[in-house]
């Protein structure tokens, strides 16, 4: 029988960098974090499918919300559903060892075999310190080789570039038809924030993923390729959270 349980890919940071600000050219340091509904969606339907949760980070420091995940904006005015997911949260600080995550570096490689799976949220925090933490290169070359199912979203994906600097020294999702947050969602937040950030399907297709964005991709769409599921922005949370329960299922 599968393992019960689910690794959850956190990041440290509580900013990113915003490059070319102002007329001085500066670069400064962006408020963010987790992405909440993009984090709660997926983690309520793991729990209630009975999924053990472990949550790590690269030094094992407190996760905070990207302060626009938080609003009510966020969640077109719904208060109901913005409380249910900030409750979630309080519950895993209390109960799953939220605020003090595993290091990436405490988990040893026969603790990974344990894990059924693996899930990335994102908010922009991502940026900082996922994408060249060999700890989590690692991590993230066991759910590859073994084939488990690896869930990523929005600025999530971001964090596959680490196998570059992982034990195989390669980006191990070459060739792999991946979606992310796109150049052209982030050209908006750039406008929003007067400044150029770094763009994560550029950088992915540069890298050699077969990058799944544009026009054509309806909201909410996912895109799953071998043992690999990612979204491009917080509405394909259910639908990540779904399809990652039905391929660990199915392991």
């Amino acid at each position: 029988m599968a393992a019960k349980k689910v690794l959850i890919v956190m990041s440290d940071a509580h900013s990113f960098p915003l490059y070319n600000t102002g007329s001085d050219g500066k670069t400064v340091r962006q408020d963010s974090g987790y992405f909440l509904m993009e984090l709660a969606k997926p983690l309520q339907k793991v729990l209630d499918a009975g999924y053990e949760v472990t949550f790590a980070s690269p030094q094992g420091k407190e996760p905070q919300p990207d302060p626009l995940s938080v609003s009510l904006a966020a969640y077109a005015g719904n208060f109901f559903k913005r409380n249910k997911d900030h409750e979630l949260i309080e519950r895993m600080k209390r109960e799953n060892g939220f605020s003090s995550p595993r290091r990436f570096s405490d988990i040893s490689d026969d603790e990974l075999r344990s894990y059924a799976g693996v899930f990335i949220p994102g908010g922009h925090a991502p940026l900082s310190d996922l994408g060249d933490d060999p700890e989590l290169g690692r991590i993230l070359s066991h759910f590859h080789e073994q084939r488990k199912p690896t869930a990523a979203l929005c600025h999530g994906p971001w964090a596959f570039l680490s196998t570059k600097v992982g034990p195989q020294k390669a980006f191990a999702y070459k060739g792999y038809k991946l979606t992310a947050w796109s150049d052209a969602e982030e050209a908006v937040m750039e406008t929003v924030l007067r400044g150029e950030i770094t763009k994560v399907e550029s950088v992915l297709r540069e890298n050699g993923a077969d990058m799944q964005e544009g026009l054509a991709k309806s909201a909410g769409q996912i895109t799953v390729d071998r043992e690999v599921i990612t979204g491009d922005n917080p509405m394909s949370a259910n639908a990540i959270g779904d399809k990652f329960l039905e391929m660990m299922a199915a392991k």
